[in-house]
């Protein structure tokens, strides 16, 4: 069955199950009964599936690896939302604009893996409220009405990972630093200095690394300076992908496309080789003036990592909060205070005051 069709109803009373993070178990929010993830070994060996990287590009694919999915636009933001079950309509987890389903089905690559939440709604509620009691200048007012407000969204967001085995060959130079003595004249004196100089001579060599699970974000909904910054994640702890893990969620589809993921992959993976080469360089300072890799063993997966999210209007101003779902991490938009800092700039001005007022009297 297509992931967007899975019900999950409670044997006790027939209402939607939800997953209950940081358990191996769904809660029913209407009796409380709760059900364990039925078929779900205690004891799982980490057992993956990496796909062939040539044949996701080249859209060659078989049907066991992809779905279809009923995905939404949001009309404010443009982040692409999944209907699941019998939901037709909701909320946009990233700005609340109320969102309805189309028609018409899409075609895409499957997940292969998923994180599951380990923190729940009131955990991720109570990182974000003291992350924001814990900056200058932030209005005590948005602090208070994130922590009485609406409930956090939880959001699967999509990622793409890259392995690679790479091999490069490099050229370019070694500078190594040396010191010279010169005379100088100041002041009508003659003094001696250390002036450093650099002797530069020509490298060239191979590096080889192995990349494993360079992790990539699949969506542009939110800002990647965000989502950046909410690693570390411990994929270890990653799932093979089961829909029981979705349920009471939201999950966003990827709108970064293989393709333009691969090369972001690439592009964090040629950084890390021009570190290896200006290792293996050595020296004092490096100029790199070629680097050729070759490219081998590629593969991917199309995994969903947890966030909670909240969407706040405060004082006609909006306001986004990511949490991690697995550390409780958190970023955001950064609130200021203008009464804080109207008062901080006043009593600085005072206590200036009376420092020169003293100064002045002695």
């Amino acid at each position: 069955m297509a992931r967007d069709e899975t019900h999950w109803p409670c044997n006790t009373c027939g209402a939607d199950l939800r997953y209950a993070p940081g358990a191996t178990e769904l809660v029913c929010d209407h009796c409380g009964a709760r059900q364990p993830i039925p078929d779900l070994p205690e004891a799982r060996p980490r057992a993956l599936n990496e796909i062939d990287l040539a044949r996701g590009l080249a859209d060659d694919l078989p049907t066991t690896q992809m779905e279809e999915v009923r995905i939404t636009p949001c009309p404010s933001c443009g982040a692409q939302v999944e209907f699941r079950g019998a939901t037709h309509a909701t909320e946009c987890p990233f700005c609340a604009t109320p969102v309805a389903i189309g028609t018409g089905e899409e075609r895409r690559i499957k997940p292969q893996a998923v994180l599951p939440f380990a923190l729940t709604e009131k955990q991720a509620r109570d990182a974000m409220t003291n992350w924001l009691g814990s900056l200058w200048f932030a209005p005590n007012g948005l602090q208070d009405y994130a922590r009485k407000g609406r409930t956090l969204n939880g959001l699967y967001v999509p990622y793409w990972t890259f392995d690679a085995a790479t091999r490069s060959h490099y050229r370019g130079q070694r500078g190594d630093h040396y010191y010279e003595t010169r005379t100088v004249t100041r002041n009508g004196k003659r003094e001696t200095e250390q002036v450093r100089r650099t002797r530069w001579s020509a490298r060239s060599g191979w590096v080889a690394r192995r990349f494993d699970d360079v992790l990539i974000l699949a969506s542009q909904s939110l800002p990647r300076h965000y989502t950046d910054n909410l690693a570390p994640w411990d994929l270890t702890a990653l799932q093979p992908y089961r829909a029981d893990y979705l349920a009471g969620f939201t999950a966003e589809g990827y709108t970064v496309s293989l393709q333009d993921g691969h090369a972001m992959g690439r592009d964090v993976m040629a950084g890390v080789i021009q570190q290896d080469v200006r290792h293996d360089i050595g020296g004092d300072e490096q100029r790199i003036e070629d680097i050729d890799t070759d490219w081998s063993s590629e593969t991917f997966k199309h995994v969903l990592l947890p966030i909670w999210m909240a969407a706040y209007k405060y004082n006609g101003k909006s306001y986004r909060f990511v949490v991690n779902g697995q550390t409780g991490k958190v970023q955001g938009e950064r609130p200021w205070s203008a009464w804080k800092i109207a008062f901080a700039i006043l009593a600085a001005l005072i206590a200036a005051g009376i420092v020169l007022a003293v100064t002045q009297s002695r």
